[in-house]
Formats: C-alpha cells, structure tokens, sequence
C-alpha cells in the first residue's frame, strides 16, 4: 500500500487514459496507409544505405498545433512531392511534442487546445486521426520521439524519426530508438559536439532491455533487436555547422568509429541562426556540396509553414493567426515550394 507520508508527495492527481491497442482500434489501418509507412521507412533506408540516390527532405511545420493548418500544408506538399520525386524524397514533418529547457507548452499531445488543460489523451487521438490522413493521402511522415511512452500509441506510422539535441545522450531515448521500425536521426549537442550523436548511434544498433508499456497499457520489460539504421543530424551549436570544413570533419570522424558518415543537415535552429528566412542560405551551401561530389549528405530538413514566422500563443486563442508557427519561426509554402525547385535544379545531376 501506498504510506502518503513517503510517496507521490508532489504528486496531486494521476488519471487513466486509453490504452495504445484501444486507441488503434479506433483510426484501423486501411492497405493506403500501411502501404505509405511502409514504402516510406523503406525508401528513407535505401535512401542511408545508398541504394536510392535521392536527396531525403524533412519538410514542415515546427510543431503541429492545428489540424485544419496541417491538413492543409499536407495537401501541398504532397503535390510538391510527386514533383520533385525524381530528385528529392519529401516527408512531411509532423512533431507532436516539444522539449522544452524550462517550461512552455509542451506541444499538441499534451496540450492539444492550447490553453493549459493538458488533455493528453485527446491529444494522442487527434494526433493519430491526423497521421491517418497524412498516409491516406500517400505522404510519408516525420516525427520526433520524445517521451518514451508516446511511441506505442503513434510510433507506427512515421517513416523517419529523429532524436532531438537534448535527448540524444539520454540513455532512455537510445533504449527505445533500438526499437523503432524507422530510420532514426541522431542531432548533435546543443553545443555542436557530434560525440554523443555516434555515441548514441553505437548505441542503437545493439539489443538492449529497458521497463516501459506494451500495446495493452501494461509495464512490461521491451526486449530490442538493436537498430541498424541511423544517422546524424547536424543542427549547428554555439555556430553553424553545415559548411565543407565541417562535413569534411564529420565524415572523418565518422569513419574513425566505423561508421557510415551518412549525415543530414537542419537548416533551421542554429544552423541559420534561429531566423527563418536564413535556411535558403544553408540550402544553398548544400546544394553546392552536393553538387561539388559530397556523398556524406544524405538528407535536409527545413521548418516551414502556410505562412512566414512565428507567434506567441494568445490568451484569446482566436487570435491565433493561421498557418502560422506557435514555436519555431517557418517559412511560408510560397518560399518553401521556391527554394526546393531551385534546390532540385541545382543538384539533379550530381547524385
């Protein structure tokens, strides 16, 4: 029994929710769909494996706060995708939790109306209907895991995942990722340092055992195979990263530790100085790395929205602007659309 002298001092409610099996019982899967995760994780992994020679873009909103918004940004880009397919490989980026250095809202699962009430479970089932209809509509998605539960009520149907800078060192996030089905990109550290992203993609590809839930809600030990398909992320640190001299860099040290130094690059966060409209400088450099002969990089991914910056959440949620990131700055479609041709053009017969 529980002696309320010694434990859950701090603790002032717990609540039940749904159980992941229970929560896929309600958004089942038709062929589309497990057809689009499926030919989407195994595209991204031809993709790292050189097998496919086209460029991987993770493209998107920073943070998913609206369905309506996202639905509608899901419908370009796969116009945009079926375009560039020759070339580019575009998945939607669709990130449905937000780390947060101290406090702030933690993103849709956990605060799906925005106004503090914490409706988690609400949360994951909005999240899964949209997920659903993103792969209806034949688009791949990307998401990022971060609480280490989450990914048994949503996991399954992203293509890509990554692992963000201020998780990739933690030793629970490194369990799970040995687990997931996707491809898993690793970021550096906040600082820049890349020794904790192959750190953690040693890590990865062996077994390991760790305490978490199985699909009917009970704790469970989860027994992995070990995941053999990861990659680093260079999101920048205390300075950009993206240049020749760094690729140059990272790749030897890559190669130093046996691993294949296949590498993606963030245009946005410190990479273009957390301002929007610098990520077509970042794109640029690429496509001329690329264009020079780089085989290291393997994949972009830009932050970018219906409409161009960011806004703080209202009180009054009516005010919210459309299409426009409550978090990171984006650029608008209009640009992101701009700036991928051109990306395209410049690179189509360099791969």
């Amino acid at each position: 029994m529980t002696d309320k002298r010694i434990e859950n001092i701090n603790i002032n409610a717990e609540q039940a929710i749904i159980k992941p099996s229970a929560l896929k019982k309600l958004y089942p899967l038709t062929e589309k769909i497990i057809n689009t995760v499926q030919e989407g994780q195994q595209t991204v992994k031809n993709i790292l494996n050189k097998e496919d020679k086209r460029i991987l873009v993770v493209v998107g909103p920073c943070s998913i706060h609206n369905m309506e918004s996202a639905k509608e940004y899901a419908h370009k880009l796969k116009a945009l995708a079926d375009e560039l397919d020759d070339t580019l490989y575009l998945v939607m980026r669709v990130y449905f939790e937000k780390p947060r250095t101290t406090v702030g809202w933690q993103g849709f699962v956990n605060d799906p109306y925005l106004n503090d009430s914490c409706a988690i479970e609400d949360g994951l089932k909005l999240s899964r209907e949209l997920l659903c209809y993103i792969a209806d509509l034949g688009l791949p998605t990307a998401g990022e895991a971060l609480d280490i539960v989450t990914p048994q009520y949503i996991q399954d149907l992203f293509s890509w995942t990554a692992i963000g800078a201020r998780t990739t060192e933690s030793q629970s996030h490194r369990n799970m990722a040995s687990g997931l089905s996707s491809v898993v990109g690793f970021k550096n550290g906040t600082k820049g340092s890349i020794d904790i992203a192959i750190n953690a993609r040693v890590s990865v590809a062996s077994p390991h055992n760790f305490v978490s839930i199985d699909p009917d809600g009970n704790v469970a030990v989860v027994k992995t195979n070990g995941n053999p398909n990861s990659h680093i992320i260079l999101r920048g640190g205390t300075e950009p990263n993206y240049s020749e001299k760094y690729i140059s860099e990272y790749t030897k040290e890559l190669e130093k530790e046996g691993l294949d130094p296949r590498m993606m690059i963030d245009c946005s966060h410190a990479n273009s100085s957390k301002k929007a409209e610098n990520q077509k400088l970042v794109l640029d450099d690429i496509a001329q790395q690329i264009a020079a002969g780089n085989k290291s990089i393997m994949g972009v991914m830009i932050e970018s929205n219906l409409n161009f910056g960011a806004q703080k959440i209202p009180a009054d949620l009516s005010q919210l602007q459309y299409g426009v990131s409550v978090t990171d700055e984006c650029i608008a479609w209009d640009e992101t659309e701009k700036i991928l041709k051109e990306f395209r053009e410049k690179i189509k017969n360099h791969l």
